[in-house]
């Protein structure tokens, strides 16, 4: 059964060709402001990695990646979940110095995901990730970042309603980002699930920044998974704006610092995937020979449903639906891609 719906009263600021142009407006705006807010030079990644190298993300470790033989490279290969090892790898390779950092256009297929108006299997978007020295692995840090990517996303939508006026009813994304730990939100709505709970807090106060996700609050569960070989589970997290057209909390971009040789060790064991020691990527971090960084992804797809004010992330991407949503849709004169 379709988890999808439309809201009540809701119809399409902008057509489909407007939907197109502007689209490729925010795309174009945002990226060059992240890429200037944050030092990053642009840089080609791949869409799948062989399974060997480690280089994969296992997100919540049961999600299945899309797995093909490669016959002229005697190979196996995965479709990338995402690139946060990978980027990692990558700047490694670039030798590139501490402030500066590289981003990407991700794409990727994640076959499990659960389909409603947020969730598509096809993914898309900016992973970006910078090398930082052991005095900058702080929180100050990716506290700065976040307030670099949320100017930029609030200068893009200024941008994009100069263009479309239509879309200016709503009101603007608040640069004011209030923040607060997993375990602080959970202490706060005790009774409430983890989304739950972002909802609550996110509807009073706009642009939020929660921080701390990977690691069992005291509850005895997480607030979210993260796998353990990227993420600093003490120093990450995620950004949100409350999403009106929705009625939701809506999450933009999942962060943070990475890793370290002392926190790799801990964050393995403690998920119990002490077996992903011996892979390349696990042996080179653990050693100590892959520089110190900080990173994340923005959804493409969702920053464009956030600063258009759609209802569905069908009308802003290309994917596959469940015939009951396409009918849906159709009915109430709503194109998805």
């Amino acid at each position: 059964m379709s988890a999808s719906f439309i809201p009540e009263g809701y119809a399409p600021h902008l057509s489909l060709y407007q939907t197109q142009s502007a689209i490729s407006l925010i795309k174009r705006v945002f990226q060059d402001s992240l890429a200037r807010t944050l030092n990053l030079k642009r840089v080609s990644a791949p869409l799948f990695v062989e399974p060997s190298s480690g280089l994969n993300d296992d997100l919540n470790g049961v999600e299945r990646p899309v797995s093909f033989d490669v016959p002229g490279a005697k190979a196996e290969a995965q479709v990338v979940h995402s690139l946060a090892k990978w980027k990692r790898m990558a700047l490694y390779r670039y030798d590139i110095n501490p402030g500066k950092g590289i981003y990407t256009d991700m794409n990727a297929i994640r076959r499990d995901e659960e389909l409603d108006n947020l969730h598509s299997v096809y993914v898309d978007q900016w992973d970006w990730e910078k090398v930082i020295t052991e005095e900058a692995r702080t929180l100050y840090t990716l506290h700065e970042a976040v307030r670099g990517i949320v100017s930029s996303i609030c200068d893009t939508q200024l941008t994009v309603r100069g263009k479309y006026p239509q879309l200016c009813g709503a009101p603007l994304l608040s640069r004011e980002v209030t923040w607060i730990t997993a375990q602080e939100l959970e202490d706060m709505y005790p009774g409430m699930t983890p989304k739950e709970r972002e909802n609550a807090f996110v509807r009073e106060h706009g642009t939020v920044f929660i921080q701390g996700i990977g690691g069992k609050l005291r509850s005895g569960k997480p607030h979210d998974g993260r796998a353990p070989d990227y993420d600093d589970w003490e120093m990450n997290g995620d950004i949100l704006f409350w999403h009106p057209v929705l009625s939701c909390a809506l999450e933009i971009s999942s962060m943070g610092i990475r890793v370290s040789p002392e926190s790799l060790d801990r964050q393995l064991t403690l998920a119990g995937c002490d077996d992903r020691r011996a892979l390349p990527f696990h042996r080179m971090l653990l050693e100590g020979k892959l520089p110190l960084t900080m990173g994340g992804g923005i959804g493409q797809s969702r920053l464009c449903m956030l600063l258009l004010g759609k209802a569905h992330i069908g009308e802003v991407q290309s994917s596959i639906w469940d015939e009951q949503t396409h009918r849906v849709f159709e009915n109430a004169g709503i194109t998805l891609l």
